[in-house]
């Protein structure tokens, strides 16, 4: 609960944090409380004078205490939650993430493929020249290029 409550904007994280002082100071006071009953050496005199006096506001303040520690339950279920949402949507973000880079490789892959393509197809005229002795041109490279390497005849 500390954790949670630090993470918190700092006007509300003041007063939970108050809170859980008080919760924690409760917690032990109980604790040393019932070490102090529960002992062996304790006297029954003891025992029954703390009964009967403080029966009414041991009552009430138990009844307080168990308000607001099914509250602070409560919270914390409501917490671990949004702590399992946030960690699915970050899982299936991750996966759409390399999905999307899977896309772009193979994308790459194409281009690059297609970028070879046409430098071959830029050489073919040259290559002819030193086979034919003919040079067709530039111009005849470019009308190559642009219908896809077939020549028009």
């Amino acid at each position: 609960m500390d954790l949670e409550a630090i993470s918190l904007q700092p006007n509300v994280k003041a007063v939970l944090l108050a809170k859980l002082r008080e919760y924690k100071s409760d917690l032990n006071n109980l604790k040393s409380e019932h070490k102090r009953l529960a002992s062996a050496n304790s006297n029954q005199a003891a025992r029954d004078d703390l009964l009967e006096s403080g029966m009414a506001d041991a009552m009430s303040v138990s009844a307080n205490q168990r308000g607001r520690l099914m509250m602070s339950t409560e919270r914390l279920n409501e917490s671990s939650d949004r702590i399992k949402e946030s960690r699915r949507t970050m899982l299936e973000t991750e996966e759409l993430g390399v999905s999307i880079l899977q896309d772009l490789h193979q994308q790459r892959q194409s281009l690059l493929h297609a970028n070879d393509t046409v430098f071959l197809l830029l050489k073919v005229p040259y290559r002819l020249h030193l086979l034919t002795g003919k040079f067709e041109g530039k111009d005849e490279r470019k009308r190559l290029t642009r219908k896809g390497g077939r020549k028009n005849k």
